[in-house]
């Protein structure tokens, strides 16, 4: 057998179809238009409207606080995406259960949010899923997002309820002035303008900045809370900024003179300064070594003004002395018993201002004795009592430094033999 005579049976079959075809074009042009529709409407079933009446999808249920406008056939998003359509809104027990029928070759973590959404402010909701993460585990067929875990747009009445609020704070004599002002000129639209552009800057330079904003205004609770709370102390407080503002509007004219006289005592007490700038120095560094000093006795000081170890402080004992219009006190004639220092005895009629022991040391060992005297006052942790082994138990103090200021202190008894 040839090959012609093979492709022959093919090709007579071939030539009688389109012979039988061109007597009846007409049936077969009709035909061909029914494919054309046919096709054209399963495309836009299946590709626009989104039907596939072959996908088996798998419902999630998601509990809401209310609708936020989502109605059945609305479309479900995965970031925008479109995954499925919302194929009924319930409401149960008190909340709005919306089962979102998705595809089934879609795979969404169950971690993250659920948000209803709007594409404008006309309407057009939709159901938005915004997980948090790629990775399982995935929703699956019957599972449940509850009401934490989604959000709704603000309701109309609730924006409106605000925006009453809003509007109640507004006066409307200040804005009709306002309205009249910008009326005046020839340039009031463009400050109108200029102030609806600078309005829009700045609420896209907050939009910027959203996340902080949400922040402040979160941190700001706290404040205008112990505001709240504290109301009654803060309206004392203003009562008495009250009172004292106008005493100082009653005495302004003391306030003009003091401000009128203060820059020239200032520029004396500046020309005092310059003119005993040598003596300011040396007394700074004097108080530099007091200071220190004093820093190291900070615990002996806090003893000696605000007692811990007793009842009482050296302040509130000499006030006690002053009472009834007198000064008071009490003295006790009999001896006490004293402490024994060991350092040489000096006669107390020698006038000639000696230094003072500086390791001297109490060698009674009695405790009762001198209760709240030096062995027993708080001390630096370097400033031991005694004195270690090498001090010198005889060292004085230093002569105190001579200045041109300083007072000259010479022997002034008379003359007595024996050591001075």
């Amino acid at each position: 057998m040839t090959a012609r005579s093979r492709m022959e049976p093919p090709a007579r079959v071939l030539v009688e179809v389109v012979r039988a075809a061109h007597r009846h074009r007409s049936a077969v042009s009709l035909l061909g238009l029914l494919a054309i529709l046919t096709g054209a409407c399963s495309h836009l079933v299946l590709s626009t409207f989104g039907v596939d009446p072959l996908d088996q999808p798998y419902r999630v249920r998601v509990e809401l606080t209310h609708s936020g406008g989502l109605l059945p056939g609305q479309e479900v998003t995965v970031r925008g995406v479109r995954v499925g359509r919302v194929d009924s809104v319930q409401v149960v027990n008190e909340k709005v259960v919306a089962v979102a029928a998705i595809d089934e070759d879609v795979r969404i973590s169950v971690s993250g949010q659920v948000r209803a959404a709007a594409l404008s402010a006309a309407g057009e909701q939709y159901l938005d899923f915004l997980p948090a993460s790629n990775d399982g585990p995935y929703l699956t067929d019957g599972a449940v997002i509850t009401a934490d875990r989604t959000s709704t747009p603000v309701p109309m009445s609730d924006m409106l309820q605000s925006l009453s609020g809003t509007l109640a704070q507004i006066d409307p004599d200040r804005l009709a002035t306002i309205s009249r002002e910008l009326g005046v000129g020839p340039a009031g639209p463009d400050k109108l303008a200029e102030i609806i552009d600078g309005g829009t800057f700045l609420v896209s330079t907050l939009d910027t900045v959203l996340p902080n904003t949400v922040n402040l205004l979160r941190n700001s609770r706290v404040v205008v809370a112990t505001l709240h709370d504290g109301r009654t102390a803060l309206r004392s407080t203003s009562a008495n900024f009250a009172a004292t503002l106008g005493g100082v509007a009653s005495m302004t004219g003391g306030y003009e003179q003091l401000l009128a006289q203060t820059p020239p005592m200032l520029t004396e007490l500046d020309t005092i300064l310059a003119q005993n700038s040598p003596t300011m120095v040396r007394l700074l560094g004097n108080l530099v070594t007091v200071s220190q000093v004093a820093y190291s006795r900070i615990p002996a000081l806090e003893e000696f003004f605000f007692p811990r170890q007793r009842a009482g402080s050296a302040l509130d004992a000499v006030a006690s002395a002053f009472h009834d219009g007198g000064v008071w006190a009490l003295a006790s004639i009999y001896p006490r018993y004293a402490c024994d220092y060991n350092v040489p005895r000096r006669p107390g009629s020698v006038p000639d201002y000696a230094q003072p022991y500086v390791n001297a040391d109490c060698t009674d060992p009695d405790p009762t004795l001198m209760p709240r005297g030096a062995r027993n006052a708080p001390r630096p942790a370097d400033d031991p009592v005694p004195a270690p082994p090498p001090a010198d138990p005889l060292q004085t103090a230093e002569q105190a430094p001579v200045g041109p200021q300083t007072v000259p202190t010479p022997y002034g008894g008379p003359y007595t033999p024996g050591p001075r």
